[in-house]
């Protein structure tokens, strides 16, 4: 099956809320509330940030929503389809995240995650993030 990236419109807002909304489901039960991806403004967020789409074929399968900052690009969002899961999507789209960096001259990429989310923890650990600070939700 072919796999293409390509940038989100605002047409996209509705397919990237659907899939971050059933991509994240699973944490739930597991912090009691939905994950703030789930609770966010895609459209909004396509309109002032940038949204990469992993299609494999017609289906959208994984997407990052990233921000570009002075010395940093922020992975916002990083959300696998449970269909396409445990295919090495998620690591795509954190390498692609990282190739936006390098091609905007950054040489930091951050991103943030649940405590309790211990899968994507590994992940990042095997990526080589390492952990920088943990912060409070409020509200």
């Amino acid at each position: 099956m072919t796999e293409t990236i390509r940038i989100a419109a605002i047409s996209d807002a509705e397919a990237v809320t659907a899939l971050t909304r059933m991509a994240y489901a699973k944490w739930v039960p597991v912090i009691g509330r939905e994950p703030l991806p789930m609770t966010s403004d895609h459209a909004a967020f396509i309109k002032e940030h940038r949204v990469d789409l992993l299609f494999c074929g017609k289906d959208l399968a994984a997407l990052v929503e990233t921000i570009q900052r002075k010395e940093d690009i922020l992975i916002e969002n990083v959300a696998v389809s449970p269909r396409f899961q445990k295919r090495g999507y998620g690591r795509k789209m954190v390498a692609h995240a990282e190739h936006l960096a390098i091609q905007a001259g950054l040489d930091i990429v951050r991103l943030y995650t649940n405590s309790l989310f211990e899968v994507n923890l590994h992940l990042y650990a095997s990526l080589g993030y390492e952990f920088e600070r943990s912060e409070e939700r409020n509200g």
